[in-house]
């Protein structure tokens, strides 16, 4: 007994470096690729416009100077600075921001010298039980380590530009500001882009959820159409009262992406946050009243417009007519 005794307290004083060593490898590699966000937002404050900043987390994913992050991060974010380990800032812009599935894609000015992009896995391989790591600045303290298991897989049932929602949930410790930040397996690859907890305290209480990045993946970088050159808000006839539009209701533009088709328009974004019955927008920007020739007047009119402009072969025009700043106008562009 007593050897067996003596064999069972050896292997607890070895097992445990090991295990300590093996993730500080693994932190060594994956660390290089995780980036603090900074944002910088417009907001109405009392009727005053007020200047705010966030921030939150995410990864270098590949060589072209693409970041995976969480939509809530960036969605209304007027500027965006990336600051990588090496204390190396580059600002950065958005490509795709797709808030029903928190996930946002955004492309760095340049990369670094010596940064390495972060190795992508499969989350459909993920198992329950497996153990995961998480790298990001929870309250600010940038690049800090947690690890946890994968304690379940959970299925919103929502669709979003057609691809299922899958969410990844773990007990590793999230606190705001790892919002955005990479969950990564095992190997140190990514398999999760970390989005929100579940806390009766305001604090994280072991329930904590990633969106999974396979299908996040797919939906940033495999579907493209002229409704991914910007975000839009649809007016309610109320909204669109307020907003003295001179149609029941139409689009209001959130954000344009670079080099789209809506930012070779000139079509323009907000950049002021509101509230609205509990939804935070843009005001500011350009309001689409239609394309093609189809009103804006229904959520219903879209999928008529993205088949239209779809449908468009190269050389051919697109025309939208839009309010700004109280006037109409019609912009045409050649795709």
């Amino acid at each position: 007994m007593k050897k067996i005794v003596r064999f069972v307290i050896v292997i607890s004083i070895i097992s445990t470096p090991l295990f300590a060593q093996n993730f500080s490898k693994l932190y060594d590699n994956a660390v290089k690729s995780v980036v603090t966000i900074q944002t910088d937002d417009y907001e109405i404050r009392n009727g005053n416009i007020t200047k705010t900043g966030g921030i939150g987390s995410g990864t270098l994913i590949d060589t072209i100077g693409h970041v995976l992050t969480a939509s809530h991060v960036v969605h209304t974010a007027n500027s965006i600075t990336v600051k990588f380990q090496n204390g190396k800032e580059v600002k950065a812009q958005i490509v795709s921001s797709i808030p029903s599935m928190d996930v946002a894609l955004l492309k760095l000015e340049y990369i670094p010298k010596d940064i390495v992009p972060a190795k992508v896995g499969n989350s459909a391989d993920a198992k329950i039980g497996e153990q995961i790591f998480i790298i990001g600045a929870p309250l600010g303290f940038e690049y800090s380590f947690s690890t946890g298991h994968i304690s379940g897989k959970v299925n919103k049932s929502i669709l979003a530009r057609g691809q299922l929602i899958d969410f990844i949930q773990t007990d590793a410790a999230i606190n705001k500001g790892n919002s955005g930040g990479p969950m990564f397996n095992d190997k140190g690859e990514v398999i999760g882009i970390v989005s929100f907890i579940i806390s009766q305290s305001g604090g994280f209480e072991g329930i904590g959820f990633a969106v999974a990045i396979t299908p996040a993946k797919k939906m940033l970088f495999e579907t493209s159409s002229l409704w991914t050159g910007f975000e839009g808000y649809f007016l309610d006839e109320r909204l669109a009262s307020i907003l003295n539009t001179p149609q029941e209701s139409g689009l209001l533009v959130q954000r344009v992406t670079d080099n789209s088709i809506a930012s070779k328009m000139g079509i323009k974004g907000g950049y002021l946050k509101f509230n609205y019955l509990g939804n935070e927008i843009l005001l500011g920007g350009d309001i689409i009243l239609s394309v093609l020739g189809t009103s804006c007047d229904s959520p219903h009119n879209f999928n008529s417009i993205k088949t239209q402009v779809n449908n468009l072969q190269k050389g051919q025009s697109v025309n939208m007519k839009i309010l700004r700043k109280g006037k109409v106008m019609d912009l045409i562009s050649k795709i």
